[in-house]
């Protein structure tokens, strides 16, 4: 009764049923206009064969304009309508404002670095491109002088995080997805108000889908009492044209300016396994301590400005080191955004398998990969490179799942080695290429990650956390179950009747 009684106050619900009715009015003007329904229907054909020619127009992924353009041709009447509704982004003029405000701090406050560029080329020419195009295409910097600690689980992810709270002394920034009330959250809450207290600036994003479940409606308005400043991003409001595609799917924790966090570990019970929901819950995050964090620092700032309609300097906020800090290799942290039509996050995970000359691991809780992902991968499998790519063996959402697992085949043919990891749901977003460099974030390799949220992750050329990372995916690959083309087979209703049936429609999910 509980659960019937939580599903039908929450806001997805409430929104779902008023977008509903508002569908249904709109029917019953159809009716009440009966005679002009000819000069309607017509009107609205072409309406969806103007947005299919649109989309064939369009530079997008061919796999996301097909996955549009099917269901407009077979529901011509109300395909456009849904098209404009939940496909079509349109940026207003005053995000577009904020946005090029906070691009101009951006170059303003972001160092080219081009002497450590200069000196990684020295060494190593592919990988200062890489970094050189994370620099332009992502307006991030790479840097030395920063230590890297990897967590392979939540557990001792947030032990650290709570340390590193309670020692702030000027500013605290925390950037998640999604928040939960519980333990977890709780405790980091009950720092960031004593914190506020005694005079620490503290600022709190969070993603008002992602979290729409777990906290209670007007949670910012709750949090802003507390002296802690909060942005809902992208609030969920019961309109037609919400777009939902777009959230804030970033985990970023700023400390200082001296410490930054990353990774895939949101702030909720299950994230350390107080709560058990899919077996256990393997995920990872990534603790930065140096030059580095300034990115992230900026990073947070360009969400931050651009959610208040703000053009806040982002100076001050920078911390000029003066200990020496003598972290090993080099460290770029890195963000993707959906409005700029570079998939920035895609991108650094294909340079890394075009890299590869021995390996490329990859943890992922969802592998629904587009043409250029999947040519990559098997090519790289194809020219004797050791591909493995670890997915979940307890899935979070069966849609998902499926469509996770229709893409086995067809990978491992080409000598891809897949594995489900036995214990529970992974829901880590690390690769891993030649004992050399990694990213360790928050970029699921699917549609949703690639295309549509705001994401970030740490490229790693060379330092610690390159080979503690190694150390998890040893283990984690011992604890999993490698698939196999007979298990396949067995699986023929998925592989070859529902999985490629969902497939078409895979960007949408």
């Amino acid at each position: 009764m509980r659960k019937i009684l939580h599903l039908v106050l929450n806001r997805v619900f409430i929104t779902g049923v008023i977008v509903l009715l508002q569908v249904g009015f709109f029917v019953l003007e159809l009716f009440r206009w009966a005679n002009h329904y000819v000069e309607i229907a017509l009107v609205l054909r072409i309406l969806s064969l103007l947005i299919v020619l649109y989309l064939v127009w369009r530079p997008n992924n061919p796999a996301v304009k097909l996955a549009w353009i099917v269901p407009i041709l077979v529901f011509p009447l109300f395909g456009g309508i849904l098209y404009l509704a939940f496909g079509h982004v349109v940026i207003s003029r005053r995000l577009k404002n904020s946005m090029r405000k906070t691009e101009e701090l951006t170059r303003k406050n972001m160092p080219g670095n081009q002497d450590i560029l200069n000196r990684i080329a020295k060494e190593n020419l592919p990988i200062a491109n890489m970094c050189g195009y994370l620099n332009r295409y992502s307006g991030t910097a790479v840097w030395e002088n920063t230590n890297t600690a990897y967590y392979e689980d939540g557990l001792p992810y947030w032990k650290q995080l709570l340390k590193d709270l309670e020692g702030a002394e000027r500013f605290i920034f925390l950037e998640y997805f999604i928040l939960g009330e519980g333990s977890m959250w709780g405790e980091v809450l009950e720092i960031l108000e004593r914190k506020a207290k005694q005079g620490v600036e503290v600022r709190l994003i969070y993603d008002d889908f992602g979290s729409v479940l777990k906290l209670p409606k007007h949670y910012e308005q709750f949090i802003e009492q507390k002296g802690i400043q909060c942005v809902a991003f992208n609030k969920l409001v019961p309109l037609m044209a919400i777009i939902l595609n777009n959230r804030d799917h970033r985990k970023i924790v700023v400390i200082d300016g001296k410490i930054g966090y990353t990774g895939g570990i949101n702030l909720a019970d299950e994230y350390i396994n107080y709560k058990t929901l899919y077996g256990y819950w393997k995920d990872a995050g990534i603790r930065l301590e140096g030059e580095a964090v300034w990115n992230f620092t900026v990073m947070f700032l360009q969400m931050w400005n651009i959610s208040r309609d703000t053009d806040e300097d982002f100076s001050r906020y920078r911390y000029h080191f003066t200990e020496k800090i003598r972290g090993k290799g080099y460290v770029q942290p890195y963000g993707d955004t959906p409005f700029d039509n570079e998939t920035v996050g895609e991108n650094v995970y294909l340079n890394m398998i075009g890299y590869a000359r021995k390996y490329f691991y990859a943890f992922t809780p969802y592998l629904i990969t587009d043409n250029e992902m999947c040519t990559a991968l098997k090519l790289a499998a194809k020219r004797g490179v050791d591909v493995r790519i670890v997915t979940p063996g307890i899935p979070d959402k069966k849609t998902a799942y499926w469509l996770t697992q229709s893409s086995y085949q067809n990978l491992i043919e080409s000598g891809v080695k897949i594995y489900q990891y036995l214990p529970g749901f992974i829901h880590s977003k690390c690769v891993l290429c030649d004992d050399e460099i990694a990213a360790v974030g928050t970029i699921n390799f699917d549609y949703r990650s690639f295309y549509h949220h705001f994401e970030c992750g740490v490229f790693l050329y060379r330092a610690e956390a390159v080979g503690e990372l190694k150390k998890d995916m040893e283990k984690t690959f011992a604890e999993s179950e490698e698939i196999t083309l007979e298990w396949c087979r067995k699986k023929f209703m998925k592989m070859n009747v529902i999985g490629p049936f969902l497939k078409l429609f895979s960007p949408l999910f």
